[in-house]
């Protein structure tokens, strides 16, 4: 397991280089340990390395390892279905992939019937693949005043999103800037339940594209785990 603890502190010291490369304070950008396919072990090994939140792509996965594993922070960050939300409303510290009114007021309802808040990410499709999940970008700023207004037991922290895999991360360097630039144009309504703190851009392809974009949160797995083996 010394590997994965080699790779997080080399993924710390590069983000911490671009972050004061770009003006802004070492440690800013949050790391969250992509844990799906992974093991207990393998996820426990990150967490005495240093890691502090992981983020899981499927709820099951989620249900099936969290008895298993240290204290950490989870985030939900694949698509969620809304028939699902019940099953870790309680468990996720946030959840990045919010993309309808149908998903948000279910979290809101589930949310609602545990008493607490529960913090949300906006995604947001900036490239309009059709094959991810994500709201366009000239949807954002109606999405937000929708949820303010309906989801009453949600609290938005800000935007998330995916960018295409291109061989050359510079190629989507466009989308990650055009979501910053909604990022800052949203983050300054002034709300009780909207409160930017997490833009999420980035995994082990192209996060320092990202941070050098404005990203504060990356979301890293290959990088840190090796490939994954789906057998």
């Amino acid at each position: 397991m010394d590997i994965i603890r080699q790779n997080i502190e080399h993924i710390n010291r590069k983000k911490d280089e671009i972050t004061i490369r770009t003006g802004r304070e070492p440690g800013e950008v949050l790391l969250v340990a992509v844990t799906k396919t992974r093991t207990a072990e393998e996820i426990n090994a990150a967490i005495d390395a240093g890691i502090t939140d992981i983020g899981e792509n499927k709820v099951q996965e989620i249900i099936s390892k969290y008895e298993k594993v240290k204290p950490v922070r989870w985030h939900m960050i694949g698509h969620l279905q809304t028939n699902k939300v019940k099953y870790i409303i309680d468990k996720v510290y946030l959840i990045h992939s919010v993309d309808s009114m149908k998903l948000a007021l279910e979290i809101d309802k589930r949310a609602a019937q545990f008493g607490i808040f529960m913090d949300i990410l906006i995604q947001v499709n900036a490239a309009k693949e059709d094959s991810k999940f994500g709201i366009n970008s000239e949807e954002t700023g109606d999405f937000i005043k929708d949820i303010l207004e309906n989801c009453k037991n949600i609290r938005i922290r800000g935007l998330m999103c995916i960018a295409p895999f291109k061989d050359d991360p510079e190629d989507v360097r466009v989308y990650f800037r055009e979501v910053k630039e909604l990022y800052v144009r949203y983050s300054g309504i002034n709300h009780p339940r909207l409160d930017f703190k997490y833009l999420s851009m980035g995994m082990s392809h192209d996060s320092e594209i990202a941070i050098m974009e404005g990203s504060n949160l990356i979301r890293i797995g290959t990088a840190i785990f090796g490939e994954r083996n789906y057998k």
